[in-house]
């Protein structure tokens, strides 16, 4: 392709012998769609601007918040595509249905987000608890977020309910 001087393993390659996660596959475009069935069904892929076929073995793992079958039965999914990444469906219940793995999944982001250089300051009883009485419309990302938000907010402090977003707590 225009101004390529070196080749680029993509993400197929890079993954071969191993596991990749596509995650929203639910969101992929038609064409999109049609590449990876391909990848799927053969085996192999094409380096962008390549006419050589590369054989790839990855095991592919995918996410998608989508009801998939609704969009196969829509034409917005395509079925056979369905029927290669559905060989071992989990179903994962949104947040608000596992409120028990709330203080766990805050105890993670708080130490994925800490300030550098800085010990992890705790998620006090009063916030903990807003947290857990809320709806979590966004799942598991919505709460990365505010424990991210609070992280800031809190600068290093223990973390209490005026360290949230007023909504959470006005809606808890």
């Amino acid at each position: 392709f225009t101004g390529a001087v070196s080749t680029h393993r993509g993400r197929f390659e890079q993954a071969n012998g191993g596991t990749l996660f596509l995650d929203e596959v639910g969101e992929l475009s038609a064409s999109a769609q049609t590449r990876l069935l391909r990848v799927l069904q053969e085996g192999t892929v094409q380096r962008v601007g390549g006419s050589k076929d590369v054989p790839v073995d990855v095991r592919i793992i995918s996410a998608t918040h989508r009801d998939l079958e609704r969009r196969v039965r829509e034409g917005l999914f395509r079925e056979d595509l369905y029927y290669r990444i559905m060989v071992f469906p989990i179903a994962l219940p949104p947040l608000r249905e596992r409120v028990e793995d709330i203080p766990l999944l805050a105890g993670h982001f708080l130490r994925k987000h800490k300030r550098a250089g800085t010990d992890v300051a705790p998620i006090e009883r009063d916030a903990l608890d807003v947290l857990c009485r809320y709806d979590w419309p966004g799942n598991v990302r919505e709460l990365e977020n505010v424990i991210q938000r609070a992280v800031v907010v809190s600068r290093g402090k223990p973390i209490h309910v005026d360290a949230l977003p007023p909504k959470l707590v006005l809606a808890s």
